[in-house]
């Protein structure tokens, strides 16, 4: 019984495939991106995020509970949520220091390597 070990399902290259098989499985779309631009800018949706949410939160007492109309907005800050933003922040940082690397259907990070004149 012939069995494939990997990592993604998307990148399962049958016996016999041949070199463009795992070509195209390598140059298959990552998944959900949520990294910004830059790290700063990341930074300042998150303050933007949790602001309005502990805003809406603090508020409450003081007008009630249309404080927490605006805590969806928030989750556009977030694209999505609080866990969606930290998942982003970690893509924002390790942007351009790590490859994903698909060996005989076996896939990997490792370290990028360096980009000349930088």
């Amino acid at each position: 019984m012939d069995t494939v070990s990997t990592v993604n399902l998307r990148d399962t290259v049958e016996p016999g495939q041949g070199a463009t098989a795992r070509t195209a499985a390598r140059a298959a779309p990552p998944g959900r991106d949520y990294a910004s631009t830059s790290v700063p800018r990341h930074l300042a949706r998150g303050a933007i995020g949790f602001g309005l949410l502990a805003g809406s939160i603090a508020l409450v007492p003081v007008i009630g509970p249309v404080a927490l109309v605006v805590a969806p907005s928030a989750l556009i800050a977030f694209r999505g949520c609080p866990t969606c933003w930290l998942v982003g922040l970690a893509q924002t940082v390790s942007r351009g220091r790590l490859e994903r690397r698909c060996e005989d259907g076996v896939c990997t990070l490792a370290k990028a390597p360096p980009v000349a004149g930088v």
